[in-house]
């Protein structure tokens, strides 16, 4: 592999997980470690064509503690990047910016959060529990967070390695792990939730009874269930400064660029009061869908 352009490391794959066809898990070796928050996202980079570096946004799904960057991507056939991505494997390389951005992270402010996500975007929300269970499981002094997750795929598949390892959280007490497809008759041994995410959400809100001031409300994956899942949420209480999104681009929406990702500036307002992720109308790449799929 050619040197990588200025700002950017080589990474190495360390480490790669088919779950489906069109979905995987990579464990990346950056050569220098990268700094970072859980819950933003790293720029992957590859050589393009006639002399161009085509790049794209990921939101991280490993810890700041964790030695490997874990990122759980979905191929889009037409896309820019994953279609370079799609080759790779154990040994192979690819390019990674050095700065680590993004300002969907932890709401400090308050103690519950109500986490909504379809398919990838379950990546965010596993870097803050990991952190906060690594703060935990070493006596670092942290509040006493609570966190519902509620992770919506049409196919159980589409959960990954996630489900699982959300299983094996909930178990700790503090994580509430709700797995949930919109597509039951094509998985019949299904014996969990069915529905799309904002369904599923509000049978939970009210079971759990979380005092609407004391919740911060997230929201990442399809534009649609966005909007629904934080409408849901404004509705019971929850105060829009404590509402955060991150966005997928939805077909014929470009991704962002490296300046763009970089930016301090959101080019678009989000609604009054809710905080948007600050990198735009469609925020991190992390697989392109239609505006309807569930």
């Amino acid at each position: 592999m050619d040197a990588p352009p200025p700002g950017y490391l080589e990474a190495a794959v360390a480490r790669r997980l088919d779950v489906t066809d069109d979905l995987a898990v990579f464990w990346l070796r950056p050569a220098e470690p990268l700094s970072f928050e859980p819950g933003q996202y790293v720029t992957l980079a590859a050589p393009g064509t006639r002399g161009s570096i085509v790049k794209r946004a990921y939101s991280v799904v490993s810890a700041p503690h964790e030695p490997l960057v874990e990122l759980v991507i979905e191929h889009v056939a037409d896309g820019a990047l994953t279609p370079l991505l799609w080759p790779l494997r154990e040994g192979d390389a690819v390019w990674v910016r050095k700065k680590v951005v993004g300002q969907f992270v932890l709401d400090v402010e308050r103690t519950r959060h109500v986490m909504t996500c379809t398919v990838t975007g379950i990546a965010p929300f596993l870097s803050m529990i990991r952190a906060h269970a690594a703060a935990l499981d070493t006596g670092t002094p942290v509040p006493e967070h609570r966190f519902l997750v509620i992770h919506g795929a049409s196919h159980a598949a589409e959960h990954g390695p996630y489900r699982a390892e959300l299983e094996r959280l909930a178990e700790r007490g503090w994580v509430e792990a709700v797995p949930t497809i919109s597509r039951p008759w094509a998985n019949p041994e299904w014996a969990g939730e069915v529905g799309r995410v904002e369904d599923v959400l509000r049978k939970h809100l009210d079971r759990l009874g979380w005092a609407a001031d004391e919740v911060a409300g997230y929201a990442c994956g399809n534009p649609n269930m966005i909007e629904a899942a934080l409408g849901i949420l404004r509705r019971a209480g929850v105060d829009a400064a404590h509402l955060h999104e991150e966005k997928y681009f939805t077909i014929g929406e470009a991704g962002p660029s490296a300046d763009a990702a970089s930016s301090s500036t959101p080019p678009l307002a989000p609604p009054p009061g809710r905080r948007s992720s600050g990198r735009g109308p469609g925020s991190v790449v992390l697989k392109t869908v239609p505006p309807k799929r569930s």
